[in-house]
């Protein structure tokens, strides 16, 4: 330290000096009083050295800056609500295990999310919710939306079933997994992971027209048509929401590095365009970074535009994680909107963490994010807890980015339950 520049130093020293001198004329004033009066007299010393150095902090101008950053981040810590989850398990076969990781967007001054619904039968299956608000979802289809063909595959029939122990991810055997949507060209995109079996994870991708997705005509679904390559476990891709010099943007991987593919057509992929390559292989066992997030899984939600950049949430955990009941993380950062590759910033710490029951009870210790929104400058994530239930946590838009832009741990706060 050089005592010669640095302000809080040299005041520092100067009222730990005037506290030293001054207990100096003390205890020679005070020398012929008996040994427990000196005992105290020495400890009172000590408290001056110890005021003398919380004072000097205090009047530094580094201290007092981040002081004030920290009474800052309290504007953007906000009350928790409890209603969640917004979504439970229903009482109908195809819904009744599991609802999650719902994807979401805003249409028609309405929330619509599409969301993972696990059946008794151990098959991943799309369910239709909306709301007014965004929190009180009074429009539930009886009914899935769309399902997989052939779910399972060439499962043989005693694996056919629900179950988190044979099925980690989520408890299911088959079918369609974590939905992410985007609208585009009046068009909804719904890519999701293809699931049957250990052997076979790809990428998909169906659309509808915006008008017959508003109507209810879910009979209108395009494709399902294969992102990935076969022969390959790939999982979690997004679209970015608009189009990138005239092409979809297929945001496939953040880890190691930030993946990007461009496509002029969707429907032609693996026939007239090429299968997206993908990095392959565990992100566990890549290096782990410094920092809270020593293991990136995947994207959340696909990327909101936000004036400074592409808002982008994603999955992850620490390593002293491993051993725990945590799963995953929800992590931020911002990406460039001219180049996505280029991450501006990255939050200091997670915005959500498994930390309440509900995201416990179930497969303990995940908070998976899908879908994000912004209404009346909130915004709202949507996100699956314990791989059981649904549930959407908030925060001012402006606030979060400032947060995120300034270094500092954006916060995101769970907010009724009801029955499908």
């Amino acid at each position: 330290m050089n005592f010669c520049t640095d302000s809080y130093a040299r005041k520092s020293l100067c009222i730990i000096a005037f506290f030293c001198v001054a207990g100096m004329v003390l205890l020679r004033e005070l020398l012929p009083m008996n040994f427990h009066f000196l005992v105290n007299i020495i400890a009172l010393l000590f408290s001056f050295f110890v005021a003398g150095v919380l004072l000097g902090a205090i009047f530094s101008e580094s201290i007092q800056l981040r002081i004030a950053k920290l009474l800052h981040l309290q504007h953007l810590l906000l009350d928790r609500y409890a209603r969640n989850p917004i979504l439970r398990p229903g009482t109908r076969p195809w819904n009744a295990e599991a609802v999650l990781n719902p994807a979401a967007a805003v249409l028609g001054g309405r929330t619509h999310l599409i969301y993972r619904a696990v059946g008794t039968d151990g098959v991943s299956r799309l369910g239709y919710a909306s709301s007014a608000d965004g929190i009180v979802f009074d429009k539930l289809l009886p009914y899935p939306i769309y399902a997989a063909r052939n779910p399972g595959g060439t499962l043989p029939s005693s694996q056919r079933r629900y179950s988190p122990v044979m099925y980690p991810s989520g408890g299911s055997c088959g079918g369609c997994e974590d939905p992410r949507m985007v609208l585009l060209d009046e068009r909804i995109y719904v890519t999701f992971n293809m699931f049957d079996g250990w052997n076979s994870i790809r990428v998909a991708v169906i659309s509808i027209a915006q008008d017959d997705f508003l109507a209810g005509r879910f009979g209108e679904w395009n494709g399902p048509h294969i992102l990935s390559k076969p022969h390959e476990i790939q999982k979690n891709w997004v679209l970015f929401p608009e189009k990138i010099d005239g092409r979809f943007a297929i945001l496939h991987s953040i880890a190691p590095e930030i993946e990007i593919a461009y496509r002029d057509s969707l429907e032609e992929v693996g026939t007239t365009e090429p299968f997206i390559t993908s990095w392959i292989g565990s992100r566990n066992d890549l290096p782990a970074r410094d920092g809270w997030d020593s293991f990136v899984r995947g994207a959340g939600p696909p990327p909101v535009r936000t004036d400074i950049g592409w808002l982008l949430l994603y999955h992850a955990f620490n390593e002293y994680d491993k051993g725990t009941t945590v799963g995953y993380r929800v992590g931020a950062m911002l990406l460039d909107l001219v180049d996505p590759t280029k991450v501006l910033y990255r939050a200091v710490a997670p915005i959500l963490s498994p930390d309440e029951t509900y995201e416990n009870e179930g497969k303990p210790g995940v908070v998976y994010a899908c879908g994000a929104v912004v209404r009346d400058e909130k915004l709202f994530v949507y996100y699956g807890g314990a791989d059981k239930v649904v549930c959407v946590a908030t925060a001012s838009l402006q606030s979060f980015l400032d947060a995120l832009t300034e270094g500092g741990r954006p916060t995101l706060t769970p907010q009724k339950t009801q029955t499908m």
